[in-house]
């Protein structure tokens, strides 16, 4: 069959101290790789709650249980409570993570501030906010990122050439269909995108009938029988907790299958670069989640 890469977006302290580990967990158990990427400084999620306004918002919150996901106190965070900086309290377990033999990549430094305010912000902005991710991630792991993969799927054209001036081979910062070489500003990037393909858990459920306990056999019904490879991103506070026993259900179906598990590293080193399309930096949206996000035209 095909490769089904793993990337699992880490975007709060709880998710960090407890989701993580039950992934690792759990991927060690099923001999399954992954890539982890982490949001490296304060967790402000409580600041999302401003999105309420938004077309699309409430519906999706309404379906995915938010506060059931999340938890009262992380839903506080950037509002009654103060944000607390991820990188510094949570480092031991992501250590932990590279440890444990997976790889490990950069989200963001904030979460809930990139997602909100990349698409209008300059290069300033955009290479202030990277490289305080960039140099925590120095600092915990001892090393420069080989990977990047943006919070929210947000993105602009001033962050991509960030990851080229860092010299990473390939990000996963959009969606799409097929990896392929980014277009800014008239100029083709060396790095490889290789966008996410399949559709996240909280996009399908509360959806034509799917909720937690048919989600994995409707997702798996999307890869049977494929030869086409793709990029599942899962999240430390969903499939790393509530979703959990989703998840090793989708992981059994797709070893079943006979799709093969890896990392982003391992996705990336199975392809053939010189036959990958270029594409410009586009927004559009996604069936299942709110706003727009980077895509690929």
């Amino acid at each position: 069959m095909a490769r089904i890469a793993l990337k699992i977006d880490v975007d709060t302290l709880r998710g960090t101290r407890e989701g993580v580990a039950a992934l690792v967990s759990m991927l060690r158990q099923m001999q399954a790789h992954a890539t982890f990427l982490f949001s490296l400084g304060p967790d402000h999620t409580g600041w999302a709650m401003r999105r309420v306004f938004r077309p699309g918002f409430l519906k999706k919150v309404s379906r995915t249980s938010v506060v059931e996901h999340y938890g009262i106190k992380t839903l506080l965070y950037g509002t009654l409570l103060p944000g607390p900086d991820i990188g510094r309290r949570a480092a031991d377990e992501m250590r932990a993570v590279q440890a444990a033999g997976f790889e490990v990549g950069i989200h963001c430094w904030d979460h809930v501030y990139w997602q909100d305010n990349v698409r209008g912000r300059d290069r300033a902005w955009t290479d202030a906010q990277m490289q305080k991710a960039f140099d925590r991630f120095v600092e915990i792991f001892g090393a420069a990122p080989a990977t990047h993969g943006a919070a929210g799927w947000q993105m602009n054209g001033h962050g991509l050439e960030t990851i080229e001036r860092w010299g990473m081979r390939y990000a996963s910062d959009g969606r799409g269909d097929t990896p392929y070489h980014p277009i800014v500003a008239g100029r083709t990037l060396n790095h490889v995108q290789m966008p996410t393909t399949l559709p996240t858990l909280d996009e399908l459920i509360g959806i034509d009938g799917v909720d937690a306990g048919n989600v994995d056999a409707a997702l798996l019904a999307r890869t049977d029988g494929c030869a086409t490879d793709q990029i599942f991103t899962l999240h430390a506070e969903l499939e790393g907790q509530k979703l959990a026993p989703v998840f090793r259900r989708l992981l059994e179906g797709w070893q079943r299958q006979g799709h093969q598990l890896v990392s982003m590293a391992e996705y990336y080193a199975a392809l053939d670069l010189r036959a990958l399309p270029a594409r410009p930096f586009a927004w559009g949206e996604i069936p299942g989640r709110s706003g727009e996000l980077m895509v690929q035209p």
